[in-house]
């Protein structure tokens, strides 16, 4: 693996110089999709075609939607999309409904392209964007670099025409500034995934899997621990990996949308998914549910699309009843804010400021923990047992204490880094800026390394399997 590493921080160092050195606007462009491709192949060497058909066919479907915008041409081309994400993604859960011939067995065994839920969102942003009228028209270069784009196409963050094609037409934007800030970025992705890889393998060799591979009955503290345990895990994980992308790609000059902002500090539900996996909450936004709430001017039609929307983000993970249930238990419980939002309206505050801040949080918390039950859980008789022991207080622990220490510490750590962060002026030095020039680009250089080392365990992410 660490061959490979090399490999990737060669490539992305020559294409960084060459880039820099080059007046010439298409070579960049020319250089970059075929280090994003060079880079897909690497990693998944089977689909890489299905990626440059979908690239060709949705940019051409494009140009004929802005010609001819008529929702039946827009519709068939959501069609088409949705019809590839669902022959690699939800056709595999319908297997035991398929016909036993061979063909349709082997239809349901097709392994999943790596990053086509992601890519596969670009290009449906791409065609409602077109059929609105957006005045970015990528060239199809410039469209199979926003499909393929190494720094996004395995698990974003999810992009729009109008983020990344000004970009690609702009004159190189990789100085040592934006190196250093990347790599500050870089430092802090690296650190989160590190401890999420810490959640993984546990204390002792008894991770956050071994604690849901439990069987028996449950405690109440074991519920919770293995919650807040996996709840973590997939945060550093997640978030982690897409500050690392985004500071990869700040070092080679490019601009990425923000992903997550410490999410596990929201004071509300609504304030959740402001904040949590943000380049796909705003397309469920801007794509399903305004698109959905606009149709009918009731107000209860607006409670149901937010219930239907986050229902469509559950789905897509996976075909799953789990994951369908997760996206209307977080629905409903938008709505019920919603309602709530409305009930207090005019009404006088309850309490001083602290505390009302305080109950919110931790109201909000607790609700968002425990829905990591149908995001985890193996079965649906699964997540009964972890429910019912988290909602109904049961005596014992079977979770060795080195674990629960472990979750606890890194949970604890956790709030009080971001209390600590809070407290340091907003344009403090960088964080190697003490050192001397020498040794920052030697840490500099050791970030990047790690950065494309990480990039090399990609599959290895949890939000690979999506």
């Amino acid at each position: 693996m660490s061959q490979v590493s090399l490999l990737y921080a060669a490539a992305v160092l020559v294409v960084w110089m060459t880039a820099r050195v080059s007046s010439s606007r298409p070579f960049r462009l020319w250089i970059y999709l075929a280090a994003s491709w060079l880079f897909y192949f690497s990693l998944d060497a089977r689909f890489l075609p299905l990626l440059v058909l979908s690239s060709v066919f949705n940019y051409y479907y494009g140009r004929l939607i802005r010609r001819q915008p008529r929702v039946g041409l827009l519709w068939a081309g959501a069609l088409v999309n949705v019809a590839l994400l669902g022959v690699f993604k939800y056709l595999p859960a319908l297997r035991p409904l398929l016909s036993q011939s061979p063909f349709w067995q082997h239809v349901a065994e097709l392994a999943l392209p790596l990053g086509v839920s992601f890519w596969t969102f670009q290009a449906l942003s791409y065609l409602f964007d077109q059929y609105r009228g957006d005045d970015t028209r990528p060239s199809m270069g410039e469209f199979c670099l926003y499909m393929g784009f190494a720094p996004t196409v395995m698990s974003g963050p999810i992009c729009r025409v109008g983020d990344l094609v000004p970009q690609f037409r702009a004159p190189f934007a990789g100085s040592w500034a934006s190196v250093r800030e990347g790599a500050q970025g870089v430092w802090v992705g690296v650190g989160m995934i590190t401890l999420a890889r810490m959640l993984a393998a546990g204390h002792g060799g008894f991770g956050v899997a071994d604690a849901f591979a439990l069987r028996g009955t449950l405690g109440t503290a074991d519920a919770w621990v293995m919650l807040l345990g996996y709840g973590f895990q997939i945060y550093f994980d997640f978030a982690g990996y897409s500050r690392l992308v985004i500071g990869v790609a700040r070092m080679l000059g490019f601009q990425l949308p923000e992903n997550f902002d410490r999410p596990y500090l929201s004071t509300s539900v609504t304030s959740f998914w402001q904040r949590w996996h943000m380049s796909l909450s705003f397309w469920i936004r801007d794509y399903v549910f305004l698109p959905l709430a606009m149709s009918r001017r009731e107000v209860w039609w607006r409670h149901v699309s937010l219930v239907i929307s986050m229902a469509v983000f559950g789905l897509w993970h996976s075909a799953s009843w789990l994951f369908l249930l997760w996206g209307v238990y977080q629905g409903l419980m938008l709505v019920g804010h919603r309602l709530w939002q409305q009930l207090r309206r005019g009404a006088a505050p309850i309490g001083p400021r602290w505390l009302r801040s305080g109950a919110s949080w931790l109201l909000t918390f607790l609700v968002i923990i425990l829905s990591w039950t149908l995001f985890r859980a193996e079965g649906a008789s699964h997540a009964a047992g972890i429910l019912k022991a988290a909602l109904i207080p049961t005596a014992g622990l079977q979770l060795p204490g080195g674990f629960v220490l472990l979750v606890l510490g890194l949970v604890a750590g956790y709030f009080a880094s971001q209390l600590a962060v809070s407290r340091v002026p907003q344009r403090a030095p960088g964080l190697l800026s003490w050192l001397p020039m020498p040794a920052r680009f030697a840490c500099y250089a050791a970030i990047f390394y790690l950065a494309v080392f990480r990039a090399a365990e990609a599959q290895g992410f949890i939000y690979a399997q999506f």
